[in-house]
């Protein structure tokens, strides 16, 4: 996945500065350690001859550190050799300064497959339990496959209708799965697998009290909130969870 962004020539420095500093921003926000990345500048022998900087993004894997992102300082030498080979003016005439020049392109280089993977290996976890270890996909919200789940705590048809009421409001604003098969903690474990933030649980205290409980998938803890409340509630919990994990 590539980007040309075009600039002034005595610009062009400031701005590869800038998309270094914006990229690893980007991995850092969606939930990649910062202890894990690293920015690399290239060596003379390997930057691209046409390059006046580089610069490579990378991500330590288990099988060592590799690429994740390059970004390139091309210099005026794209629009230049078109220009030559089409016989265009391809220059930019700046009417404020009254000046006329070849823009110079930075070019930001992501690995869109490269990202994800690295994404999910720094979000697997596993935590020892006191019968098995807990797989946990600590994943940022924004990019977890679903946001939340909702688990009636069992399939008796005293829940299924309020607990596809719950679903029904939830699923307006965020992404839903409903979840009725084996046991209740079995479904915890299979949503802290997949990487869903949050499980929402009508249990039999329901049909009393019209509320339900939210579980936290990285801290566990659980909260009991009104369903009137429900999207609110999940709302705060979730810009929570992007906090934690952004640092």
């Amino acid at each position: 996945m590539e980007m040309e962004f075009f600039c002034h020539p005595t610009d062009a420095d400031e701005w590869f500065r800038h998309w270094v500093d914006f990229s690893m921003g980007f991995f850092t926000r969606y939930g990649i350690r910062r202890e894990f990345l690293r920015e690399r500048e290239h060596t003379d022998d390997e930057r691209p001859h046409y390059a006046l900087a580089a610069a490579d993004i990378e991500y330590k894997f288990s099988f060592g550190w590799s690429e994740l992102e390059t970004i390139n300082n091309r210099g005026d030498h794209d629009l230049s050799a078109h220009q030559e080979k089409s016989g265009k003016d391809l220059s930019y005439f700046d009417q404020q300064a009254n000046e006329r020049f070849i823009p110079y392109v930075v070019e930001p280089a992501m690995g869109a497959d490269r990202t994800l993977l690295a994404m999910l290996v720094d979000a697997y976890d596993e935590e020892e339990g006191e019968k098995e270890p807990r797989t946990v996909l600590r994943l940022h919200p924004d990019i977890a496959p679903m946001t939340v789940a909702v688990l009636p705590l069992s399939r008796n048809e005293k829940l299924t209708p309020t607990a596809q009421r719950v679903f029904d409001i939830v699923k307006i604003e965020r992404t839903t799965q409903y979840d009725d098969t084996q046991s209740i903690g079995r479904r915890y474990r299979r949503q802290d697998e997949a990487g869903t933030p949050l499980c929402v649980t009508v249990d039999f205290d329901t049909i009393d009290d019209d509320a339900v409980t939210i579980r936290n998938r990285d801290s566990m803890e659980q909260i009991r909130v009104p369903i009137e409340n429900l999207n609110t509630a999940i709302s705060d919990q979730i810009d929570a969870m992007r906090d934690d994990i952004s640092g």
